[in-house]
């Protein structure tokens, strides 16, 4: 683990904060880890993936298709069917645990989730937020998606609020505040190829690469 680094991504929908994620791991010749998360989640705990994707960065509702009055189930052959209720605080453990996993046994860009607090106690973590104006998260979303403006606007809105009170509910800070990370940028500043140079390098100086 002594060697080891992780770079922990929060950010806002459209803001390109994946992207950026994604070229920086190649760049640093390290691991991604966005989506893949809820496999690995599933196939650590037994548990189908779509339990994970109800749950993917939403703060706790109590209870997942039903009363929360069981006992973690430990499933030893196949995935454990959908229509068993499990808490999103239960998922948000599982899913920590394959997190805390990863980052100690080789250096990882995470996405979302809560990792740089899950990795809080990480002796070689760079915390990193990301953001964009508006007009540019609307623009990209359009783009790839092929919506309107103000369909995209409604998901924008929709998904900051989501992930804000999933951040703050599992972590105890601030989501998107600068307080709360080692560097907040604004994508649309410099663009994304150079957003990513940017952070290579401030990461790289931190780490001491």
């Amino acid at each position: 683990m002594d060697s080891n680094f992780v770079i922990n991504i929060g950010r806002q929908l459209g803001s390109g904060g994946k992207e950026i994620g994604e070229k920086l791991a190649v760049r640093l010749g390290i691991d991604f880890y966005d989506k893949e998360l809820i496999n690995l989640a599933s196939e650590e705990s037994g548990l189908c993936k779509e339990f994970f994707e109800k749950a993917d960065e939403k703060a706790s509702q109590g209870i997942i298709g039903g009363l929360f009055g069981m006992r973690f189930p430990f499933i030893s052959e196949g995935a454990m069917p959908c229509t068993n209720c499990l808490s999103n605080d239960a998922l948000f453990k599982i899913q920590s645990d394959v997190i805390r996993h990863l980052a100690a046994e080789k250096s990882c860009v995470f996405v979302g989730r809560c990792a740089d607090y899950i990795l809080r106690e990480h002796p070689r973590c760079v915390n990193i937020f990301i953001s964009s104006s508006r007009e540019d998260r609307v623009s990209r979303l359009c783009r790839i998606h092929g919506i309107t403006q103000e369909e995209a606007e409604g998901k924008m809105d929709k998904a900051d609020k989501k992930r804000s009170e999933y951040y703050n509910y599992y972590s105890y800070k601030t989501w998107g505040a600068a307080a709360t990370y080692h560097l907040c940028i604004d994508s649309s500043v410099l663009g994304i190829e150079d957003t990513v140079l940017f952070v290579e390098e401030f990461a790289k100086k931190k780490l001491k690469l």
